[in-house]
């Protein structure tokens, strides 16, 4: 398919600003109210199992009922969700544009629920370049899990030597680097084109 290593990304992290306290800054008064809230009601786990498959109404319901409290809050997740995305990190999306131009094609694995990948792909549309992307939430799978990685590869007839994955989450990029797929563990766009670069692939320096 290339003669370069063809780049497969993360998204959360390395394209889009995406933080749940995004969000609660703007449902709480104060950042110490949102930081707990975060911390104690909301949890990684919970929103895992987003990225696993779960629908959201589930999810938030379930949620409600264990902290009546702070339903509005939970539901703001629900409804205001798009909140929790800060913007785009405009040096990942040159690196993205400059692989494209060059003709290379590109991928991404993402954990996301598939509900609100959709409500993503509709308001960035720089998404819709990549040649294509599987979304943990319509997979039922999750990074780190190896099987996500099979199945990438399984869906798009790729061989994990010829793949370079780069994603903010150290986990991640071991488990990509164990199925034998080159891995860079994102810190910011300057690094990553500095990587890239080092790997041979054809990005200005």
């Amino acid at each position: 398919m290339s003669d370069y290593l063809i780049p497969v990304f993360d998204l959360g992290g390395v394209f889009i600003d995406w933080n749940p306290l995004n969000l609660y800054r703007n449902v709480f008064d104060t950042e110490e109210e949102a930081v707990w809230f975060v911390e104690n009601v909301y949890s990684g786990l919970w929103n895992l199992e987003f990225d696993a498959g779960k629908l959201y109404a589930d999810g938030i319901a379930e949620l409600c009922a264990r902290f009546p409290a702070y339903t509005d809050q939970i539901v703001a997740y629900d409804k205001r969700w798009l909140e929790t995305i800060a913007g785009i990190f405009d040096g990942t999306v040159a690196i993205h544009e400059e692989l494209i131009a060059a003709d290379l094609p590109t991928f991404a694995i993402t954990n996301y629920s598939k509900e609100k990948f959709q409500l993503t792909l509709e308001n960035y549309k720089f998404l819709q370049k990549f040649d294509g992307i599987l979304v943990s939430g319509q997979e039922k799978l999750v990074k780190p899990d190896y099987r996500i990685y099979h199945r990438f590869l399984e869906r798009y007839s790729l061989d994990a030597s010829s793949c370079v994955f780069i994603d903010d989450s150290y986990p991640n990029v071991v488990a990509a680097e164990h199925i034998g797929m080159k891995a860079i563990h994102f810190e910011s766009p300057e690094q990553l084109r500095e990587d890239l670069i080092a790997l041979g692939l054809p990005l200005k320096a």
